[in-house]
Order: structure tokens, then sequence, then C-alpha cells
């Protein structure tokens, strides 16, 4: 019996995570990427899943679904991965507030007095108290996307097409810049940030706006040494969705405005992950715009270094590599975009900085409905 075809655009994680549920569900798939690899987003983060930032019920559950795909994934594909899970420190009294509702509303969490906190990395000074969690799982995202593709299309069929760029889809067509045109039951749009040369009209009727964070990465730990789990620091508190369902949460963002207003403005969320390599992911600031400056501002990168070092203490602090990321983000609370254009073709975007916790996931939920 002849399968369904499929088309995906897009070799990104929401792209690659769309191709692996089409090939499981039994299509024939064919990934379309513009690049000799998948260049955006996917490739410029912490490499965090993170079901702790999500808020309780669909969202979070879609988080552990991911996570239980990506070990599946990760082990298939040769994947290094880390089950390090997290910790958010606490040092002021309205962090220590916002943890202690967090954990008593969220049982499968726990509050760590100083004394139980065994990471190295973490400054001890003035800590009260962390909140941990085991749930948090680790890749190097420029591991990942570079060897999905391979794990796609050598077990489940999957076939690539690089650096080649679509310039229109008429279902079942998909036209592409070499002249080229192929044909598909069903099309995929997963086009991440670059959402302007597919249906722009409609895209530019969304509620979506792109976002830019600014990231570094530190060299690796002499003799192996290890952070342990995910290390972040109250800004991340005030930042996830998850966080800002507890009574006390206005009362610290209502501190972090009157003590840390730039470093509000510049959408300051600071964390650390680290690799299987021993280097240190660390980020990220948060711009928001169509438009937006191809440059980074060295002013940035220093702050979230100085607001690292209040939380965390490396063994080597130089910096291996600099650089910005940007994806799409929804802007009107929602945490992903579905459309169907045309009668055959989805559009799968919007995850916001959330795509690497949310991709597998998000693919299950949309094409189970197929």
């Amino acid at each position: 019996m002849t399968k369904n075809r499929a088309i995906v655009v897009g070799a990104g994680i929401v792209g690659l995570a769309t191709a692996r549920k089409l090939a499981l569900k039994g299509y024939a798939v064919e990934v379309i990427e513009r690049s000799e690899q998948a260049q955006g987003a996917s490739v410029r983060n912490f490499g965090m899943v993170w079901p702790i930032g999500q808020p309780k019920g669909e969202m979070y559950e879609r988080a552990m679904k991911s996570r239980a795909i990506w070990k599946e994934t990760a082990e298939k594909a040769g994947i290094w991965y880390g089950e390090v899970g997290s910790l958010h420190m606490a040092y002021l009294p309205e962090e220590l507030a916002v943890i202690e509702e967090f954990a008593a509303e969220n049982t499968q969490y726990s509050i760590l007095n100083p004394a139980q906190v065994t990471s190295e990395a973490v400054v001890k000074k003035d800590l009260k108290a962390a909140l941990w969690s085991d749930e948090e799982l680790i890749v190097d995202p420029r591991e990942a996307i570079a060897k999905i593709p391979s794990y796609l299309q050598e077990q489940l069929g999957v076939k690539f097409h690089w650096n080649t760029t679509v310039v229109e889809v008429n279902h079942p067509k998909v036209k592409t810049a070499k002249g080229e045109e192929l044909s598909a039951d069903a099309i995929f749009v997963c086009s991440g940030a670059e959402f302007e040369t597919l249906y722009p009209a409609l895209f530019e009727a969304q509620e979506i706006t792109k976002c830019k964070l600014q990231m570094m990465r530190l060299v690796s730990q002499p003799n192996e040494w290890k952070i342990g789990p995910a290390l972040c620091g109250g800004l991340t508190l005030v930042h996830y969705e998850a966080f800002k369902q507890t009574p006390s949460h206005a009362a610290l963002k209502a501190y972090y405005d009157q003590n840390h207003p730039e470093s509000l403005k510049w959408g300051l969320n600071v964390m650390v992950s680290q690799n299987g390599s021993g280097e240190l992911t660390i980020g990220d600031s948060h711009e928001y715009g169509k438009y937006l400056s191809p440059f980074n501002q060295e002013f940035i990168d220093q702050m979230i270094l100085d607001y690292l070092a209040k939380f965390a203490d490396f063994k080597d602090w130089s910096v291996a590599s600099r650089w910005h990321g940007i994806y799409p983000k929804m802007t009107n609370g929602a945490t992903s975009l579905v459309l169907t254009p045309e009668e055959g073709v989805t559009i799968i975007n919007g995850l916001g900085g959330a795509g690497m916790t949310l991709s597998f996931g998000l693919a299950e939920d949309v094409l189970e409905q197929l």
C-alpha cells in the first residue's frame, strides 16, 4: 500500500519533532531546510528541557511528554543528555516566599536548606534556601540538532533536502528556489522566526513578534568539574509563568522593579547549564520586536555575568563564544501558533523560548488530531 506523503518545511526542533511523529504515524516524510543544517534558535539556547517553568496543567504535561521523547530520541540518536534537575536559589525573603509557596502547591518539588545544597558552584553566602527539581533534562542543542536528522533518516526513513529554500506553498505542491516542485498529501510549515516568506499576510495578522536573546558559553571546566543541576537565580522566578501563580510573586516583582530595573528592561533571566563536554552555557536577555538589531550589546553580556556571579561560581570563567538567537513569540500569552491556511497545510510556530521544552509534546498533540 502506498504511504501518505508529508513535507515539513524547516529542520529546527519544531520541524524535527513534526517529522518524527509523522514518520511514526506511517507517512513518507521529506524535510526541506534552507541551510546546510538548522542555524536558528534551535541551536542557540541552553539545551534545557524545562518542565518546572510551565504552568500546571496542559503545558506542564506537554513538557513532561517532551522530556520522555527527548530521552528516547537521544538514546536512539546517540546524543548526550543529562538528567541533572534544577536548583532555583533564594537569597531574598521575597524569593524565599515564592519558592516555598510554589513547592507547597507543587509537591513533586522540594525546598533545600543551605546545608542540603551540595553543588560546589552555588554561592552559599546569604543563601536562604533552594528549590530542587529532578525533572529538568539537558542536551547540547548544537549536537542534538545536528544528530537528530541522521537518526530520522537512518531509522525512520525521513528524507532531507538541505540548502533548499521553499518559496511557495500551494497544496499539494511545494515550490523551491531551485525551481523544483515537490508534492505531498500533508504539508507542515515550521519556519520559526523566518515567517515572512511563506503566508506573510497570515502571519502579519497574528499576535506574534520576535525575541532576541544574548548568550555566552564558557570553556570546559578543568578536571571534569561539574556544577550538578542547572542553576537559576531570582530573575528566573520573575520570568517564568509557573512562578507567577504564587501569592508572593507580586512582591518579588516589585522588589526587582525597584532594585534591578535595568535587568527587567532587558529581560534578563540568568541561568546556567553544563553540557557533556563540561562547557557552561549562560544567559540570557530578551528584546522584543519584528525588527531587531543584528549587533550584540556588550553591557548586556556584562549584566548577565555580574548577576550570575551573585549565585554561582566556577573554576574557569573564560568565555569561549558569544551569540544571539531570535525566536518567534506570541504577544497574546499563547504558547504556540497552529494554523491551517489552506486544506492540507498546517503551520506550527510561536513556541517562544520553550521550543526545546515543548516541541516534541506539541507535535504529538497536533498530529494525533490529524
